[in-house]
């Protein structure tokens, strides 16, 4: 609401980029941008529950305040579904998972307490590794002006953009090793320096930090932890997949 009308259609138009290029992927492999009902329902339930609505009543009203049609989130909901159909078909076999090491992390989170981190992200990718002080800072500065939150939908090409980079609460056993280092000294509110991976740069922000001490079922904790890594290199495969679409793609902006 606090954007003005140039940052509005900077993150409107990458946003529409993105939703046009993997609309056209899926469309070689499928007929129509459609999902199954219930499943739908399940995703518009996930997607007003993040904003503290309780139904869909609530969420309807919710979207009429900002004259937003229902029918345009489901499509932008389902292509999103799809997407990530699309590439657990074309990934998954890849996917490398090592359950001994997992079973460690698991074991020493057991005897120390787990660890949580209510993280907030924004990823940007740079052609020249040399303007990486100069990008920092003007994120930086962004961040400091207007909130991390308005700088994660002016700056981040992560999909977690349009929730203001918000990625909930996250057990550190499921952060990959370099993230988790370059996140252990941080407190709450701090905001990290760049790190660098496959999907770019992500610069993270600790909005919360927990500990949990509890009785743990070991199978149910270590399959959560699997599905963990499993779609963080998913989300890698994902972010290459796409740049390599995109860089085929004449985009018309006009």
């Amino acid at each position: 609401k606090n954007l003005d009308n140039e940052e509005l259609n900077l993150i409107a138009k990458n946003s529409l980029i993105k939703e046009k290029i993997k609309k056209n992927e899926l469309l070689k492999y499928i007929n129509e941008i459609k999902l199954d009902q219930t499943f739908l329902g399940k995703l518009i339930e996930d997607r007003y529950s993040r904003l503290n609505l309780r139904n869909k009543d609530e969420f309807l009203n919710y979207l009429s305040k900002y004259k937003v049609d229902i029918k345009t989130i489901e499509n932008k909901i389902s292509i999103e579904a799809l997407w990530n159909q699309l590439i657990y078909q074309k990934y998954s076999k890849k996917v490398k998972i090592n359950k001994e090491e997992l079973m460690k992390q698991l074991e020493n989170t057991i005897n120390l307490g787990e660890k949580n981190y209510l993280l907030s992200e924004i990823v940007f990718k740079l052609n020249n590794k040399n303007n990486l002080d100069k990008k920092y800072s003007e994120i930086k500065n962004t961040i400091l002006k207007r909130g991390f939150e308005k700088a994660a939908l002016t700056f981040s090409e992560s999909d977690s953009s349009q929730l203001g980079g918000k990625l909930g609460w996250i057990k550190e056993s499921s952060l990959n090793s370099v993230i988790a280092k370059s996140i252990s000294n941080l407190n709450i509110n701090d905001i990290s320096k760049p790190i660098f991976s496959s999907n770019g740069y992500i610069i993270l922000k600790i909005d919360d930090i927990k500990f949990t001490k509890k009785k743990y079922d070991k199978k149910k904790e270590l399959n959560i932890l699997i599905k963990s890594k499993t779609n963080q290199q998913l989300n890698q495969y994902s972010n290459i997949y796409f740049n390599k679409i995109k860089k085929n793609t004449n985009i018309n902006e006009f």
